[in-house]
């Protein structure tokens, strides 16, 4: 399985930015999806993820972030609405299959 994150930049805060995470290979077997970031010198840390159905957001984006997927199962969105200086970091994509994998990761810079 391959991932391809996509849609980092940078945005002034209260902007928008949309990630997106396309995976590829032997996807049929993909039981969850999720974002983590990592802000420089702090430790990884879920933002998002869905899985069977259901979605659940960190309590630092919740009413920001919305993570949907497509109605083929293999991408995962990130809308990230109202964007503050510390949303700022290297955001990765995650899905699990009887493995877990791990997207390449996308910057996201809010300037204050």
């Amino acid at each position: 399985v391959q991932l391809q994150a996509s849609g980092g930049g940078w945005v002034q805060a209260g902007g928008s930015l949309r990630l997106s995470c396309a995976a590829s290979g032997s996807t049929v077997a993909i039981n969850g999806m999720a974002w983590y970031r990592q802000g420089r010198g702090k430790p990884r840390e879920l933002v998002a993820d869905i899985s069977g159905g259901r979605t659940h957001s960190a309590d630092s984006v919740k009413d920001r972030f919305t993570l949907s997927r497509d109605s083929a199962g293999d991408t995962i969105y990130l809308q990230m609405n109202n964007l503050k200086p510390e949303d700022t970091g290297t955001y990765y994509c995650k899905i699990e299959t009887d493995t877990v994998y791990w997207g390449q990761g996308t910057q996201v810079t809010v300037s204050s």
